[in-house]
C-alpha cells in the first residue's frame, strides 16, 4: 500500500471529477479535497437562483460519487498552501497530506475589479448559497411590491439589475425576465408585468462577446422581445445598497446581480508561478506549471492557450478535457511512456435565454430558437451525475414547459426580518 502512487486532487468541480474517475480503476492511491461536500453543476446555478430548481437537483455529494472505489478517499476542507520541498498541501487545520502528483482544480470566484464592497450589494452566482440567497431577495422583493400601493414607491422592488452580458448575465436576465413579467404574476394582486424591469448591463459593445457576432445579436433581439433592457457600452461607476451608477444613469432597485467577470482562487498565488491578468497559472503543455513535473493546475484557475494564441474559456468541457487528459498522463508515466501536449477539443458553446430560446455554436454550425435550447437541454442534462438528478431536472423542465409555474419557490428567511427590512426600505423611498 506505501508504495502506491499518491494522487492528491483539490477541487471537486468538473476537472477533479473527471480526474479522479478516470484514475479509479488504478493502483494509484487518490485524495480529492474540496471546501464543500458535493460536486455542484455550475451552468444550471441560475435556475436555482429563479426558482426553477431546488439545490438538490444539481448537486451530489463527493463521498456518493465515488462511494465504491476503495482507493479514493474524500477530505471535506480547505488547501491553504502547497508545501512544494515536501511534496504535500497544508489544509487550514495544519494537517499535512502527502503527494507524489498534484492536480489543482480551485476554480474561480467573481471578480469585482478592486471593488470588494460591491460584493455585499450586487451578489455573484457561483455556490449554492448564492443562488439561494438571490432566489430568495427576487421573491421578497416581489412580496414588497405586492405591499405597496404607490406605484412610484414599489418601481424599485420590481426592477432587477444584472450586471455582465457573459451566459451567466443573459441567463439570469432571460430567467428573471420570464419570472416577473409571466410565470408569477398571476399570484400577486397588486403587481402589473408591465411595471417591471429588468436592465442587462454590459461594459463591452455586445452580449456573449466569445459567440459569432450572428449569435450575439440574435441573443440580444430574443432578450428585447422578452422585454429585458440591454445596455451596451455601459460601465458600472459604483453599486450601492440601493441602485447601481453609471455615467449618466443611476438604476433605483435593491435587486442587484453580478456577472461580470472572474479571477482565479487564490490558492494559485502560493505556488509562485506565472500567473495572467486574471490570477490564472500560465501552465505548460503538460498542464504542468514551470519548475515542477508533479504539479499541475486546470480548469478556471489554469491560463492554457488553443491553437491560435487565445485563452481558452472557463468552461465545463475544458476543465473535464484536463482532468481525463492528467489521469491519461499519470497512467502513461506509471508505465514509462510519454504524453503528447494537451490539445483541446472545441465541440461548440451555447446559451440559454429562456423558455424554447437559446443560442448555440456548434464546430461553426451556429442555431438559435427552439433547436438551439432542445440542443442546449439534452446535452446539460447528459453531464448532470447521477440517474436521479437527470429525472428530477428533465421532470422539472417538462413541468414548467407545459404549466409555466417555477416549483421551487420558497423563502426560508424569517417573516420578522423580512418585515423589518420591507419597512426600512419603505422609509427610505
Amino acid at each position: 500500500m506505501d508504495d502506491e502512487p499518491r494522487v492528491v486532487i483539490v477541487g471537486g468541480g468538473f476537472g477533479g471529477i473527471a480526474a479522479a474517475r478516470s484514475l479509479r480503476k488504478t493502483d494509484c492511491r487518490i485524495t480529492l479535497i474540496d471546501k464543500k461536500n458535493h460536486h455542484l453543476f455550475q451552468p444550471l446555478l441560475y435556475q436555482v437562483a429563479t426558482a426553477a430548481l431546488s439545490p438538490g437537483d444539481i448537486a451530489v455529494p463527493i463521498r456518493a460519487i465515488f462511494s465504491r472505489n476503495k482507493n479514493i478517499e474524500t477530505i471535506l476542507g480547505e488547501v491553504t498552501e502547497v508545501d512544494q520541498e515536501q511534496k504535500s498541501v497544508i489544509l487550514s487545520d495544519g494537517e499535512a497530506i502527502p503527494y507524489d502528483y498534484l492536480i489543482l482544480a480551485p476554480g474561480a470566484r467573481y471578480n469585482y475589479f478592486g471593488n470588494e464592497k460591491w460584493q455585499e450589494f450586487a451578489p455573484g452566482l457561483k455556490t449554492l448559497n448564492n443562488a439561494l440567497a438571490i432566489r430568495e431577495r427576487v421573491l421578497i422583493s416581489l412580496e414588497k411590491a405586492d405591499k405597496i400601493k404607490d406605484p412610484k414607491k414599489r418601481k424599485p422592488y420590481l426592477t432587477y439589475a444584472v450586471i455582465g452580458g457573459g451566459p451567466t448575465g443573459v441567463e439570469m436576465a432571460g430567467a428573471i425576465a420570464e419570472i416577473a413579467k409571466r410565470n408569477m404574476m398571476r399570484d400577486f394582486r397588486q403587481i402589473s408585468p408591465d411595471e417591471t424591469d429588468v436592465i442587462l448591463i454590459e461594459a463591452a459593445d455586445a452580449i456573449l462577446n466569445g459567440y459569432p457576432s450572428e449569435l450575439s445579436e440574435k441573443a440580444k433581439k430574443e432578450l428585447e422581445k422578452m422585454g429585458v433592457t440591454v445596455m451596451l457600452n455601459s460601465p458600472v461607476k459604483e453599486i450601492r445598497e440601493n441602485g447601481v451608477q453609471m455615467d449618466d444613469r443611476f438604476i433605483d432597485t435593491p435587486n442587484i446581480i453580478w456577472a461580470a467577470g472572474v479571477e482565479a482562487s487564490p490558492l494559485i498565488g502560493v505556488l509562485n508561478c506565472e500567473t495572467d491578468k486574471m490570477g490564472r497559472a500560465r501552465v505548460r503543455g503538460d498542464l504542468s506549471i514551470p519548475g515542477s513535473d508533479n504539479i499541475f493546475v486546470i480548469g478556471d484557475a489554469a491560463y492554457v492557450e488553443n491553437n491560435e494564441g487565445k485563452p481558452l474559456p472557463a468552461l465545463a468541457p475544458v476543465a473535464l478535457q484536463q482532468g481525463t487528459y492528467l489521469a491519461k498522463l499519470i497512467k502513461n508515466r506509471l508505465k514509462g511512456k510519454d504524453t503528447p501536449s494537451f490539445s483541446y477539443t472545441d465541440k461548440g458553446s451555447m446559451a440559454t435565454i429562456g423558455r424554447a430560446r437559446a443560442v448555440a455554436d456548434v464546430r461553426g454550425f451556429k442555431f438559435s430558437g427552439l433547436f438551439a435550447w432542445l440542443l442546449w437541454s439534452l446535452i446539460h442534462i447528459f453531464f448532470l451525475i447521477g440517474f436521479r438528478n437527470r429525472f428530477r431536472v428533465f421532470a422539472e423542465w417538462i413541468w414548467h414547459y407545459i404549466t409555466f409555474k417555477r416549483g421551487v419557490r420558497l423563502i426560508t428567511t424569517d417573516a420578522d426580518d423580512v418585515a423589518s427590512r420591507m419597512k426600512d426600505r419603505q422609509k427610505e423611498t
